[in-house]
Order: C-alpha cells, then sequence, then structure tokens
C-alpha cells in the first residue's frame, strides 16, 4: 500500500489492477485503490498496464518478473531481488534482453541525505564505513526461513550496503561471522547476528553488523569517516561531526521513497527518456545484491568472499 499511496501523489497514473495469493488481500487493495482485483499475473497483463510494481516476498521472485519483462512491460521491483544470488542474475539477463525501463526500491539513494553528505565531505576520501542494521524478527512467517528470506542481510541490511555502494564504491572482499539463530522463532535458520569486514576498491575499510535479536528496531544506518569529519547517516537525519562538535540536519523519509516512485513513472511515461532519474535500476540493484549474498555466503562457510568485476 505505501506504493499506492504515494503513486496516487503522482500526475498521470492510475492503477488499474492488482493480483494476490490471497483474495481477500487483494480485495481490499482494489477497494482502497481503485483498480480491479484480478485472479493471476495473466489477469494483470491483460489490463494493458504501462507497468507493473512486483512487491512479493523474497523468494517469490523470479517467474514473475520473467513474465512481465517478457511481454516488454516496465516493472518496479520491490528489494531484496531475491533470496538468492542466481535467481536475480537470470532475471538481469531477461530485463537486459527486454530493454524496458526497470527500477529498484532502493529509496534511501533518493534521499537528500546524499547530496548533503557528499557537500560535507568536500572531496575528502573515506577512511572507513561502519553499517548497521539492528532489529527484531519481522512478524511475517517467511521471513525467519533462509531459503525465503535470504536472511537479514540479504533482506534488510541491504538497504545500508546499497547506500555504502553509492557514496563509497564497490567493494571487493568480505569477511563475515554469523551466529546462531534468534531466541524465541521456533523454526528459524536464519543467523541471529552477522558481522562483516569490507575491503573496498577505492581503499576505504568497512564493517556491517546486523541483528535481529530485539523486540524493536534500535538502529538502521551507516557512518562515514573521513580526515578531520565523521558523518552519521539515519533513516530521518544526518550528523556531521568534527572538531567543532556535531551538527544535525533533519530528513523526510518519505521524500526518498516518493522521489523513487516519481523517477520510475518519469521513466516510463516519457518512454525510456528519462532513464537517468532512475538511480538504481536491476543492473545496478543487482551489484548491491551480490554484495548482500557474498556476506551471507561468507558467514555462512567460515571463509572470504571474494566479488568479481
Amino acid at each position: 500500500m505505501r506504493h499506492a499511496r504515494q503513486l496516487a501523489q503522482l500526475e498521470n497514473v492510475r492503477i488499474v489492477a492488482v493480483t494476490d495469493p490471497v483474495a481477500a488481500t487483494a480485495q481490499s487493495f482494489a477497494e482502497m485503490t481503485g483498480a480491479a482485483a484480478v485472479s493471476d499475473l495473466d489477469a494483470v497483463l491483460n489490463a494493458s498496464p504501462d507497468a507493473v510494481y512486483v512487491c512479493v516476498p523474497p523468494h517469490v521472485h523470479g517467474p514473475i518478473e520473467e513474465r512481465l519483462l517478457g511481454a516488454g512491460t516496465a516493472v518496479f521491483v520491490e528489494k531484496p531481488l531475491a533470496a538468492d544470488l542466481p535467481t536475480a542474475q537470470r532475471i538481469a539477463d531477461a530485463a537486459r534482453k527486454a530493454g524496458v525501463v526497470t527500477s529498484v526500491g532502493h529509496h534511501w539513494r533518493y534521499s537528500s541525505a546524499v547530496d548533503l553528505v557528499r557537500e560535507l565531505l568536500d572531496g575528502r576520501p573515506v577512511r572507513l564505513a561502519v553499517g548497521s542494521w539492528i532489529d527484531r524478527v519481522p512478524p511475517v512467517p517467511w521471513w525467519s526461513k533462509r531459503a525465503m528470506s535470504g536472511g537479514q542481510v540479504v533482506e534488510q541490511a541491504v538497504h545500508v550496503l546499497d547506500l555504502l555502494r553509492m557514496l563509497c564504491g564497490d567493494v571487493v572482499e568480505v569477511d563475515a561471522y554469523a551466529n546462531s539463530t534468534p531466541p524465541g522463532t521456533p523454526g528459524a535458520d536464519v543467523d541471529g547476528a552477522t558481522v562483516a569486514i569490507l575491503k573496498l576498491r577505492s581503499g576505504a575499510v568497512g564493517t556491517v553488523s546486523a541483528a535481529c535479536c530485539l523486540d524493536w528496531k534500535h538502529r538502521a544506518g551507516l557512518e562515514l569517516h573521513a580526515d578531520g569529519l565523521s558523518i552519521a547517516i539515519h533513516e530521518d537525519r544526518v550528523v556531521a561531526t568534527t572538531a567543532q562538535g556535531p551538527v544535525e540536519h533533519s530528513l523526510a523519509p518519505d521524500d526518498a521513497k516518493l522521489a523513487a516512485d516519481r523517477a520510475f513513472i518519469d521513466a516510463v511515461v516519457g518512454n525510456g527518456t528519462a532513464r537517468e532519474g532512475i538511480l538504481v535500476d536491476y543492473d545496478e540493484a543487482l551489484r548491491t545484491h551480490q554484495l548482500a549474498c557474498a556476506i551471507a555466503d561468507s558467514g555462512a562457510n567460515g571463509r572470504p568472499v571474494r566479488l568479481h568485476d
């Protein structure tokens, strides 16, 4: 529903159809948006949409995108791209062949924090990047199953990884460690906590930590440390600290989410001529997904993973 609320604020947008395995969910969405609740993806395509939003659990990705791309339909895919890497790579191949507009819901890239951080850094290279996502186990049954969600790094901390890549460049090697499943979650097989050491192509180093052992969302963000400057980026604020002390800048998180949808719609309406407004298409998101999967694999297998160009 979040995307629907944002799309309602944009001109030239009408939601024509929705489908969901749970008919009551599709009907509720239809009543709130004026869309038609239809039985399956083929029925969605029969409504001749200019674009389709794919908002499904990680393990469901794959056939949906391939069907849409095969029909030449523009797609907006909510993160993560999949629960694993091969599925995302297969979709990326299909997207390249289709040549249609694609976008992925890494909305942190669209935050005013990005321009602000670049201005604050003023050309100073980042020496250390520290990302974190410390949270709870979300109340959906698929999340605690590794084969269905990919685990916390893939499903949640991927937002932080994407921002890190945007501001600091690509990671070339990871070495991760993980521990046992979160408490109080019967049948879970995801890691309760993960920490990864990152080596970046720029020469910077970093860490990313994730944990889902709490009952609340404690922290999600990225800290960047350069000569004489530390910057902490959160969803609602940026705090820049120098020898003179901290300065805080407030952010409106919903602005970034709306900007991501606007960029996608502008590109679709412009028949792809406005693609430069899309900050993360499927291919770019695949590089972030590759990083998240490398961390998950390193933590599971106890050895470093080298990322290839």
